[in-house]
């Protein structure tokens, strides 16, 4: 016995074109084409930024001599290589990916391509809390990274508290976060100019956001840190599709925004805080990322992988044009991540409209 579909039955509903859709049991992920094709683009051009800060500096490595180096095989450019290029080239990876998934998350909860780290004040906290222990001699290096925790997560909670008037306004977040990273820089100039000399001229070349005699001993901790936030990661991937949605929509899906965006906001926030206190703050990378990837995917949301990706070639490559362009002097690369995202910022902001709440 055959059965026949009705004549009246509703078509099936295609798939959206550019969209693959792999299923297993109950899991499903979304895969987006473009965005795989991009995230190959720039995994070559991470590798091209990885293998020139490999090669480049005061003495110049061959290409060959620098992968067999990493590779652990007889070089003439071990010391070079695998003692001062390759754990400075870690930490970029590390500071950079982290950084531009930090920015995604918090500028999809706040809805504003103005909305990152740097911008709203969570470095500047970060940076306020470290750079007073530094500069008082009040804790070692290995605790660094806790104390810009602790700052960037009470910076970004007077952010919210300040922002908040029964929602979450992205013009009214973006402005508070500006008016109280201001403040936090001067107090952060305040307890330089008090503490020992010495001190504070490290804490000043810190403020920089420079990986220069920075290595293994930085990037170990973060690797561990970003390690076991992973599975929040992976939730934030999923869970930042339902903060693009309106508000109506949201809820009508059964999605609990406020629990949402805060999650997100904390994940972000501690991202972009470690990312900090191992290298100080390499300004704008957060804001740039993001942006980059979207242009790039044409994604609703912002794409976490590409943001990541995008983060550690923009910080890779900084670090090497801060070697390479005034050598034998070296810059720090958050001076030039500012170069770049300084009049990015500006373009945004002439440019952008704010929109309503968050």
């Amino acid at each position: 016995m055959t059965v026949t579909e009705p004549r009246d039955a509703p078509p099936r509903r295609a798939r959206p074109a550019g969209y693959g859709l792999a299923r297993r049991r109950r899991a499903s992920f979304l895969l987006h084409r473009r965005a795989g094709v991009v995230a190959l683009i720039l995994l070559a051009l991470l590798s091209c930024a990885c293998l020139a800060a490999l090669c480049l500096g005061e003495t110049t490595v061959a290409p060959d001599q620098a992968l067999r180096a990493v590779f652990g095989r007889p070089s003439d450019a071990e010391f070079v290589v695998g003692v001062l290029r390759l754990p400075r080239l870690t930490l970029a990876l590390l500071v950079g990916a982290a950084l531009g998934v930090a920015g995604a998350l918090i500028q999809a909860v706040a809805r504003n391509p103005l909305a990152s780290p740097d911008v709203i004040g969570v470095t500047h906290g970060a940076a306020a809390v470290t750079v007073t222990a530094m500069t008082y001699g009040l804790t070692s290096a290995a605790a660094l990274p806790y104390l810009s925790v602790t700052g960037g997560l009470a910076a970004a909670a007077l952010v919210y508290l300040f922002a908040w008037r029964g929602g979450l306004h992205a013009g009214r977040f973006v402005l508070i976060g500006i008016g109280i990273a201001v403040a936090l820089r001067s107090v952060t100039q305040l307890f330089l100019t008090k503490g020992d000399h010495q001190i504070a001229q490290q804490a000043t070349v810190w403020m920089t956001g420079s990986f220069n005699g920075r290595g293994y001993d930085q990037a170990q901790p973060l690797a561990w840190a970003l390690l076991a936030l992973l599975p929040a990661v992976l939730w934030a991937a999923r869970a930042q599709r339902a903060v693009v949605l309106d508000d109506d929509t949201a809820t009508a899906l059964g999605v609990r925004l406020g629990r949402t965006r805060l999650g997100l906001a904390t994940v972000g926030v501690l991202l972009a805080a470690l990312a900090t206190g191992a290298a100080g703050p390499v300004d704008f990378v957060a804001l740039l990322a993001p942006q980059i990837a979207r242009r790039l995917t044409r994604t609703a949301q912002l794409p976490l992988l590409c943001s990541a990706l995008a983060g550690a070639v923009l910080t890779v490559t900084a670090d090497v044009l801060a070697r390479t362009l005034f050598a034998p002097t070296e810059l720090a690369a958050g001076v030039v991540t500012a170069a770049v995202g300084a009049p990015y910022l500006l373009w945004l902001i002439v440019t952008h409209r704010t929109g309503g709440r968050a």
